[in-house]
């Protein structure tokens, strides 16, 4: 499509050489908003793709959802090699719409940076510090027109990966992040997995959760073990206003809902290790 990344990570047009240039990616190829969105909806499926094959660079492998499935039929999550064999298992959730794994924000991807817009500076620091890493694929839900079976929505997903194969690892101790409607999920399992959730989760870090929509009830534990980090223009970390019922809110240090999880990536690792320790 003319575009490559540029070792900063940006999306650039490439010049007659075939090196990525100074010009952005243009949504406004002609004057027809339709062909212009169509345009950029190719480009989305053209980079889930790369992501995908920079999971895999970053020595992340693909286990299929259902077991047993092939990508005709079925979905897949992203893990990281001996993930099921450490003792901290770090999971990662998106949020809904378009992002598929490994990705926060595709708009960020496309017109800000893949440090912002993807899940790998999570994945690298889990990796340095040893953790087993899970990358959950929520919003892939079907195959042409079919409900993919145990994937048909992000709920179905996420509660048949936790009992295919987080349930089977040897972490005594999973972090969890997750943005935006990631954050219902992480809600949901909390209250599905009860058992389970309150004997191996010891950390969450929501970003931009918008579990308060869902009249999902908050459990003693995740309360105890969570934080959402929220859009403010705020300093990063600064206590904000929590509702008694709810999980314990500070800024994200960025008013914009799609930066948080990239704004506040050392304040939640900080956070995990004191929780591990803990």
């Amino acid at each position: 499509m003319g575009y490559a990344f540029n070792a900063d990570g940006q999306l650039r047009k490439l010049e007659e050489n075939g090196v990525p240039g100074e010009d952005p990616f243009q949504f406004n190829i002609s004057n027809d908003h339709q062909e212009c969105q169509a345009h950029y909806e190719v480009l989305g499926t053209a980079i889930t793709d790369y992501i995908y094959h920079l999971l895999e660079k970053e020595g992340l492998h693909k286990l299929p959802v259902p077991q047993g499935s092939t990508e005709n039929d079925g979905t897949f999550i992203f893990v990281s090699k001996d993930y099921d064999k450490q003792d901290v298992l770090l999971v990662l959730i998106h949020g809904s719409g378009a992002v598929r794994a490994g990705q926060w924000a595709r708009s960020l991807i496309i017109n800000d940076s893949l440090d912002t817009g993807t899940q790998i500076p999570y994945i690298r620091q889990a990796q340095k510090r040893g953790y087993g890493v899970m990358v959950l694929n929520c919003n892939d839900n079907y195959r042409e027109d079919t409900p993919i079976k145990h994937s048909s929505t992000a709920e179905e997903h996420t509660k048949y990966v936790w009992e295919t194969y987080i349930n089977n690892t040897k972490a005594s101790m999973i972090v969890i992040v997750a943005h935006s409607y990631g954050g219902v999920l992480t809600v949901m399992l909390a209250d599905a997995q009860k058992k389970q959730f309150e004997k191996r989760v010891v950390a969450v870090a929501l970003t931009d959760s918008v579990h308060g929509f869902s009249g999902a009830k908050i459990s003693k534990h995740l309360k105890k073990v969570s934080k959402n980090w929220i859009s403010s223009t705020s300093p990063l970390d600064t206590p904000m206003k929590t509702p008694e019922f709810d999980i314990t809110r500070v800024s994200a240090g960025h008013p914009k809902h799609e930066m948080t999880s990239s704004k506040c990536i050392d304040s939640v690792f900080t956070y995990f290790e004191q929780k591990l320790k803990e």
